[in-house]
């Protein structure tokens, strides 16, 4: 079904393993379509290996736009320089903390107004489904501020990052990374009906998650087998990616690509991309798509991936490894009863899933017991077609509700499962609590992935957990139709044409960033919260859900951090800012440096934080509490350590056993000049481990090579301490 090549492989014309090859393995990378697309976005004087890009456009929605306006205007922004476009997708209900969400909007729509970007009111479309219908190009590069920015099916590098990312973008500086590894996924054969985008993409994830195997690196789709998906099928694949845990993905583009831009009425949009005669690749995914079966992801991770025909035939044995028990969902006579269904966002809620859902529920109705189904079309356009064709009809004849465009379910906004339910979504991430339950407060619900078509059979089955590859389905032919008549009534495009006159509207949750101190000499850093699991999502450090309301409020915001993973950690690193040191230890501080004045600043250490979301406040609260660095054995994605950074907080590095950490929570680690060495460019520091009696033991931390502009940040203490010169 997969298999992962180890080490590389020369490929010949995008579909064949060449067993030998005359040319060097650095040439050969030239010709990889995302060797192309970098090399074109890099600005003029890079040698090919260390990337400075500009982008052709950003997207944020409204969990994340306003601060990285409020940081853009520190850092004297004056227009938008490329498209910007706000969508309104996260916080659409306006439901939780009086006016705060409708306020964010209002602010959203003075921004673009003020500097000249595009405005997506709420329920028009989610992020990703209006950025695919408008923006992605062949050959373009997109940087969005939401983890799930990938565009490759319609031949888009596309990059999802923490808000200061884009930030650089709009004051005229650039993303800065290596060049990275590429690794081919090699598409062959033709998906069974049945199996949906879903089932390839977790089967996918599943394969090389643990193994890290494209982490940090760019999926490039090649092989026969594309020319056998529709495009909304590979879009399902793509988006999917970013659970996978690598930087971006790009696809081979042919007839089918040029089709969906010709429907978007962009046809000039549309180029052929595919990979160079020779083509060398850093690893090599191979996928028999007539081999993929319905998956399901059991709790708490899309990387859970079991084959569902596994788990319908031995219950017992694998629910009951699952991360929550869910043993007791089975029924007598050995089934497996579901209380929820949802196809939903930008992975479910595509025209081409919606109208196969619809057209395996056909007459039946899905009962009117526990079971419960929803369904949120991506975008008004998707909505208006489902409407026009009559599948909306069917699904609401069959008891399903139809929702407006959404992202809630996807993190705990929307459809939130009762306290004890097992729901079944196609949507994006089943991280630990993201979709609502709270385990501090007994609350508890379990979330599994699976494809919109095997969630449709569940709900004609009356919520009996079933396989859509078993029922026998005649899957009809919708033509779709794109009508942005919605689009062209109620979304604001100010782009190219900047009003500076207009007033900035804030609501009074909209506050500014506090004032973060630069990096002096001596760091004194208390050890506020150890974390021993072996990944710590962007969830865990600060929650979805509730919190949404707040993300415009950095103050009031930083007191939910942490708090589903370690409620204390909130008043332990308060305290650490607001009180001295014991004595003892600022004793042993002075005898080991010299100065009876460090820096005090506080950290946590987890074994590999940062998995999931690109959301910068999983860095940015800690910093507002006082924190100054992060410890881990590794970081989960580049990103995240890319938020550290940004808000100045250092990435360090121990590479150690959890069990062996010789410090824990109330003890000091005391990092010795710290500043000059991050001036000079250290990627070893020389630290204390200094207990609160005093007792010292020495230490060493280390960082992965920092960018000059990245010793910079840090050494201001941020990246908004940092001026356009």
């Amino acid at each position: 079904m997969i298999k992962l090549h180890d080490g590389g492989v020369f490929i010949r014309g995008g579909r064949e393993i060449a067993a030998r090859c005359d040319i060097s393995p650095d040439e050969a990378r030239r010709a990889t379509i995302t060797y192309k697309i970098l090399s074109e976005h890099d600005t003029p004087g890079g040698d090919g290996k260390k990337l400075r890009l500009k982008f052709d456009a950003l997207a944020s929605h409204d969990i994340t736009y306003v601060g990285i306006i409020q940081s853009a205007r520190v850092r004297e922004l004056e227009k938008f320089p490329m498209p910007y476009v706000l969508t309104n997708c996260h916080n659409s209900l306006c439901a939780v903390g009086g006016t705060i969400n409708e306020d964010d909007h209002m602010f959203g729509l003075s921004a673009v107004k003020k500097y000249g970007g595009i405005f997506v009111p709420p329920h028009q479309a989610v992020i990703h489904s209006y950025m695919r219908e408008q923006f992605a190009a062949c050959g373009r590069m997109i940087l969005g501020s939401d983890s799930h920015t990938r565009y490759g099916a319609l031949g888009t590098l596309a990059i999802g990052e923490g808000g200061p990312e884009l930030v650089k973008q709009l004051v005229g500086e650039t993303y800065d990374i290596d060049m990275p590894q590429v690794v081919a996924v090699m598409l062959r054969g033709s998906p069974r009906p049945g199996v949906g985008p879903h089932d390839v993409a977790l089967a996918i994830i599943g394969a090389v998650f643990d193994k890290r195997y494209v982490t940090n690196k760019v999926m490039e789709f090649i092989g026969d087998g594309i020319a056998n998906l529709p495009i909304e099928y590979r879009n399902g694949i793509d988006v999917m990616t970013t659970e996978t845990t690598c930087l971006s993905s790009i696809w081979m583009t042919d007839a089918e690509t040029e089709r969906y831009f010709r429907i978007h009425g962009r046809p000039q949009d549309y180029a052929p991309l595919a990979p160079g005669e020779i083509a060398y690749y850093d690893g090599l995914i191979e996928v028999d798509l007539s081999a993929i079966e319905p998956m399901i992801a059991l709790p708490c991770h899309p990387s859970k991936a079991y084959k569902l025909s596994d788990v319908i035939a031995n219950p017992y044995d694998i629910l009951k490894n699952s991360d929550i028990d869910l043993t007791s969902k089975i029924t007598p006579d050995g089934k497996i009863r579901v209380d929820q269904g949802i196809i939903a966002g930008c992975a479910g809620g595509t025209f081409d899933n919606i109208c196969a859902a619809a057209d395996i529920i056909g007459d039946s109705g899905v009962g009117s017991d526990a079971f419960s189904m929803s369904v949120y079309p991506g975008s008004q356009p998707v909505m208006s077609a489902i409407l026009k064709n009559g599948v909306a009809s069917t699904l609401i004849g069959a008891g399903v509700t139809l929702r407006t465009a959404f992202c809630g379910p996807c993190f705990g906004a929307g459809d939130v499962p009762a306290h004890g339910s097992l729901s079944i979504r196609h949507t994006t991430r089943n991280f630990p609590h993201r979709e609502g339950s709270k385990s501090s407060e007994g609350q508890i619900a379990a979330v599994a992935l699976m494809d919109a078509r095997s969630i449709a059979a569940t709900a004609k089955n009356g919520g009996i957990l079933t396989s859509a590859l078993s029922l026998d389905v005649d899957y009809k032919d919708y033509d779709y139709t794109f009508d942005d008549k919605s689009y062209r009534a109620r979304v604001y495009n100010g782009w190219g044409n900047p009003k500076p006159e207009t007033e900035l509207v804030y609501g009074p949750n909209i506050t500014d960033w506090p004032d973060f101190e630069p990096l002096e000499e001596h760091l004194l850093l208390a050890v506020c919260s150890v974390i021993d699991d072996p990944v710590t999502t962007t969830d865990e450090l600060i929650p979805s859900g509730e919190t949404s309301s707040y993300r415009s409020n950095p103050i009031r915001l930083a007191d939910f951090t942490l708090s589903r993973k370690d409620p204390g950690y909130v008043e332990r690193a308060k305290a650490a800012v607001r009180n001295a040191p014991p004595a003892e230890v600022l004793a042993t501080a002075k005898e080991l440096t010299g100065s009876d004045k460090p820096q005090i600043a506080s950290t946590i250490y987890a074994v590999k934080p940062g998995d999931g979301s690109a959301r910068e406040q999983a860095a940015s609260c800690q910093r507002v509490l006082g924190g100054a660095a992060n410890i881990a054995r590794e970081y989960a994605t580049k990103r995240y350590r890319s938020n550290l950074i940004n808000w100045g907080m250092l990435p360090f590095i121990l590479d150690i056993d959890v069990h062996s950490l010789p410090f824990g929570v109330g003890d000091y680690i005391l990092v010795r000049n710290v500043r000059d060495a991050v001036e000079g460019g250290a990627t070893e520091f020389d630290a204390f481990v200094i207990k609160p009696d005093g007792a010292y033991s020495p230490l060493t931390l280390t960082v992965d090579p920092l960018t000059d502009e990245e010793r910079q940040i840090l050494l201001a203490g941020c990246l908004m301490n940092t001026r356009r010169k």
